[in-house]
């Protein structure tokens, strides 16, 4: 278990981190031209052209009347990584039934390379979209996935993310300091469940528990909604006991699996 850095490793090769980069460009802006990579990544427009056109002979570029943009080849392939995960396999049915039987949006999360990722996500009938998308890879100590996770791992890695990371500050409510992220997820790790309380975006709160397998983390389930509609009675009284009934199901069919 460990972190890996950009830019750590001595035996990279540049053009690679740099065909890497046009890609981020591209997902950031959407479509582009030629002088929109050369500019964003400050190099000459001609290798901006040589990674565009190299990025489309592999299929994973299109060109069309308004510029470059990626392809669906990336669909492909984050489809096929997400369905070897076997926490994928036992869940998605479970947060599709979660979303349903709350109304509010359900989500799996895992952890990678010290960051919390969306694998799956369901929308209930009552659901207000809070723009975390599946694939998002963002902080872990700003949301009830992260910190469910986080509570779970072990005290060096914990410690290798922070000093990787830091602890930023998305909103008012987030947690900044490290002792008291300590205490936090020392609670966490003793009642078995996180609170995400506009700790990423305001008026959002979120509730996750940990999915463990013989002892090791392997994600975190959570639904997440407006502040006013998951207060502490309804966190308590209703979302918790659907959510934990959720997990044991999902440890159970991960063992199976």
């Amino acid at each position: 278990m460990g972190i890996t850095e950009p830019g750590a490793n001595d035996d990279a090769i540049g053009a690679v981190e740099r065909a890497f980069a046009v890609v981020e460009v591209m997902r950031e802006q959407g479509t582009v031209r030629i002088d929109d990579v050369a500019t964003a990544l400050s190099i000459p427009t001609s290798t901006a052209h040589s990674h565009l056109q190299t990025l489309q002979s592999v299929g994973y570029v299109v060109q069309g009347s308004d510029g470059y943009r990626l392809s669906c080849r990336f669909l492909r392939d984050g489809v096929a990584v997400r369905q070897r995960r076997n926490v994928y396999r036992a869940t998605k049915s479970e947060i599709d039934a979660l979303a349903d039987s709350t109304g509010e949006v359900a989500n799996l999360g895992i952890e990678e390379n010290g960051q919390r990722v969306i694998l799956y996500q369901a929308e209930g009938t009552e659901a207000v979209y809070d723009n975390a998308p599946i694939g998002e890879h963002t902080e872990m100590h700003w949301t009830a996935l992260g910190k469910a996770i986080l509570a779970h791992l072990p005290a060096d890695y914990v410690d290798d993310i922070v000093d990787t990371y830091g602890l930023p500050e998305a909103t008012r409510h987030t947690i900044t300091d490290r002792d008291r992220l300590d205490r936090e997820l020392a609670r966490i790790a003793n009642r078995g469940y996180s609170i995400e309380d506009e700790e990423r975006r305001e008026g959002i709160r979120s509730v996750a528990s940990p999915v463990l397998v013989e002892d090791d983390v392997v994600g975190s389930i959570s639904v997440s909604g407006p502040k006013e509609r998951l207060d502490d009675d309804r966190i308590e009284d209703e979302i918790l006991p659907e959510i934990r009934n959720t997990v044991n199901v999902v440890e159970v069919k991960y063992a199976y699996d």
